[in-house]
């Protein structure tokens, strides 16, 4: 019969998060992760498999706490220019305070997976998806409602919101004045939701809205 596990496999798996996060999967070593996560080697590989196996399971925990735990609480009733506005500004409200400028886990994986293996491929491509499909159930919506324009295609629309987001993010790392992280998004706000078509009187600028303790 196997032994039980005597860790909190959701502690440790936190503990590798935050090692991967910070320092990317290339740079982070086996050995860091177990002296970090205070396992031994073969207690690690027991549990999690190898580096490969844990890097996804700590993505996918990542993933679930920031990217689907956002999106689930802004499909809850959430108009559709709302969660859109919402969603960048908490993204811009966790980039502006982050000190040590680590971006996003998920967001570093996809810019680091370029040149890496096909797995790591496959988890980035699936993230760019699950956000494109996000951004396309809210456009759908917002052009059935009012709110977003129709002057485009849904698709295009919905294709254009996760490259704003991977550039917000990469803009961070080097620069997370929240000014100029509005900036980068308000004119494509501007087109979303043809606010050019506004009364002059209405045309103030837009505060985004943001305001989460999430992180990620």
């Amino acid at each position: 019969m196997a032994r039980p596990r005597e860790f909190d496999e959701d502690a440790v798996l936190d503990i590798a998060i935050k090692q991967f996060w910070l320092n990317g999967y290339e740079a982070t070593s086996v050995r860091e992760l177990a002296s970090n996560m205070g396992l031994a080697g073969a207690s690690l590989y027991n549990a999690f498999g190898d580096k490969r196996s844990l890097y996804r399971r700590a993505l996918e925990r990542y993933w679930d706490q920031t990217f689907r735990e956002r999106v689930g609480r802004l499909e809850e009733g959430t108009p559709a220019d709302s969660a859109i506005r919402t969603f960048f500004g908490e993204i811009i409200d966790r980039a502006a305070t982050d000190k040590r400028k680590r971006g996003c886990m998920l967001v570093n994986s996809t810019l680091e997976s370029v040149s890496g293996d096909p797995e790591r491929r496959r988890i980035a491509d699936a993230f760019l998806r699950e956000a494109e499909s996000f951004f396309l159930r809210c456009v759908t919506a917002g052009q059935k409602e009012g709110p977003i324009t129709k002057s485009q295609a849904r698709g295009d629309l919905a294709r254009m919101l996760p490259v704003q987001l991977l550039g917000i993010r990469v803009l961070a790392r080097r620069n997370s004045d929240r000014d100029i992280l509005e900036a980068a998004i308000r004119p494509v706000f501007a087109l979303l939701f043809d606010e050019s078509r506004r009364k002059p009187g209405r045309r103030a600028r837009r505060r985004i809205v943001g305001a989460s303790s999430n992180a990620g």
